[in-house]
């Protein structure tokens, strides 16, 4: 159930609402259905990088949608530097390929509905979409948010207190138990972090 405060920003946001086309977003999510998502990006700077890759796939009752899965490349509007490829591993010849920004923020838009987001340091990334999705919508996405970071942290916090809680998403991977898929790609990286958010989604 939404509080007072979240209604009254649902409402703001809805009557800012420029491009009526997106107002799917305020409606009543899918009972039990959420989207995890991750960004490759070309830094950690909102205001000045780009986003290169969105992954993302849905969950629903405790499981992993594998078949809602969604992986877009995006062909950056500027010149990718050598340095930044070794991280995010994107090869100029696969971004060559890649779609505008526009085209993928429509698209991620379309996929996730009104479902809450789920990420690990979902600020970043949900700052990097509504960079784009606020000049063509008139607002940022309304969406629930859930930081899986966050999730892990309360519940090892009760178990350790005032103990040191190792938040690097390979050792929340390890510590729960979870497969690891190696790679960090926007897609594997959104998988691995609906396996974290599933199995901490019952200590909600």
């Amino acid at each position: 159930m939404k509080t007072f405060l979240e209604k009254v920003k649902l409402y703001y946001k809805k009557k800012n609402l420029k491009n009526q086309k997106y107002k799917f977003l305020f409606e009543e999510p899918p009972e039990d259905e959420y989207v995890a998502f991750d960004t490759e990006t070309t830094g950690l700077n909102p205001k000045v990088d780009d986003i290169l890759s969105i992954g993302a796939i849905k969950t629903k009752n405790n499981e992993i949608l594998l078949k809602e899965r969604f992986y877009v490349i995006v062909k950056p509007e500027r010149e990718i530097e050598e340095e930044t490829i070794k991280i995010h591993g994107l090869r100029k010849k696969d971004l060559e390929s890649g779609v505008p920004i526009e085209e993928a923020i429509d698209k991620f838009v379309h996929f996730i509905g009104s479902r809450p987001l789920v990420g690990y340091y979902l600020e970043f990334d949900v700052a990097m979409i509504n960079k784009y999705f606020k000049k063509m919508s008139g607002i940022t996405l309304p969406n629930k948010h859930i930081e899986v970071s966050a999730l892990y942290y309360d519940q090892k916090i009760g178990l350790i207190p005032q103990g040191f809680v190792d938040l690097r998403f390979d050792s929340i991977i390890k510590d729960l138990d979870l497969p690891s898929f190696g790679k960090h790609d926007a897609l594997n990286d959104a998988i691995m972090t609906a396996l974290i958010f599933l199995k901490l989604k019952p200590k909600i």
